[in-house]
């Protein structure tokens, strides 16, 4: 192999690592200290090639080198800072190493390719791993893009967990659990007297709804049950409310809503208590999961 190619090749390995690290740690990246880094990293890899140093390929030394590398890439801010960065490092560095194992035996066609590639010396095994540069790439680029998809995802369950809290509705002798999200992107309000909207799945309460109001619900054919044009009687029929809204790519429709008597939520130990607020009926999931089943509207969490 050239040296020239055996560094162009470390130096982009070593830079999508770097920038994965950083991507990994939210940490914006000065593309000329990753650049640096990298570079210093490929140096190190071409010192293979001239066997008077084969000294400097202990493990000691490849800590120090990956240590040195994350300095010069992001700099030494405090040591628990430093400490998780080497974490993501080396977490995206297996994960790396993993998938190209991974893909290079997928690919494997019958046992005699695998034999091929076993040796044995006395008593030891090696396992030799034969294949092109480009194949390399293509390995390492997939186990990152997994990677960072099981990354993101896991992220986005974090935060919606953080943002999730108990909820109690009360309606004359009735009472609905359920858990909520608390969304500061809801600014649902009645327009008539600003009563806040917390949006709830309307199936929670199909024991209370008559048997064909859900279908009303789901297809937005709601204006009908507040008027009372219906055969089916409804107990809470003077709590309804018709809620104006838009929904994403459709125009203005309506949503039903009920008036509770007090809506309870309960979120790291905090109870707060809301009087003045109005329940929409939503008619799918709001939770591909089920993880919550209302979303709720942030002036109902404020102190």
């Amino acid at each position: 192999m050239y040296i020239d190619i055996l560094f162009l090749r470390e130096l982009l390995l070593d830079g999508a690592i770097l920038l994965t690290t950083a991507w990994v740690r939210r940490n914006k990246p000065n593309p000329f200290r990753i650049l640096a880094a990298a570079a210093f990293g490929a140096c190190y890899v071409v010192l293979m090639l001239f066997p008077p140093l084969s000294f400097l390929f202990t493990v000691v030394v490849k800590v120090i080198i990956s240590l040195a590398m994350l300095w010069i890439a992001f700099g030494f801010h405090s040591l628990q800072h430093f400490l998780r960065t080497i974490g993501a490092f080396y977490s995206v560095n297996f994960v790396a190493a993993g998938a190209i194992l991974g893909i290079y035996y997928l690919f494997m066609q019958g046992s005699g390719e695998v034999w091929r590639t076993i040796s044995f010396a006395g008593s030891s095994v090696r396992a030799e791993l034969k294949f092109g540069f480009f194949y390399f790439i293509a390995a390492f680029s997939v186990g990152l893009y997994i990677y960072r998809t099981v990354m993101t995802q896991k992220r986005e369950r974090e935060l919606v967990h953080t943002h999730l809290a108990n909820v109690k509705v009360m309606i004359d002798d009735h009472c609905l659990n359920c858990t909520g999200l608390i969304d500061t992107g809801n600014q649902l309000y009645d327009p008539l007297s600003r009563t806040p909207v917390m949006v709830m799945e309307a199936s929670g309460w199909q024991d209370e709804l008559p048997a064909s109001w859900l279908k009303s619900i789901r297809e937005s054919q709601v204006d009908r049950l507040v008027a009372g044009l219906h055969d089916e009687p409804f107990k809470w029929q003077e709590r309804l409310r018709l809620i104006p809204y838009r929904g994403v790519n459709r125009g203005s429709q309506f949503m039903l809503a009920l008036k509770p008597d007090k809506v309870e939520i309960t979120r790291e130990g905090i109870l707060y208590e809301s009087y003045k607020v109005l329940i929409g009926l939503d008619g799918g999931k709001l939770a591909a999961d089920g993880a919550y089943q209302a979303i709720i509207h942030p002036s109902m969490v404020q102190p």
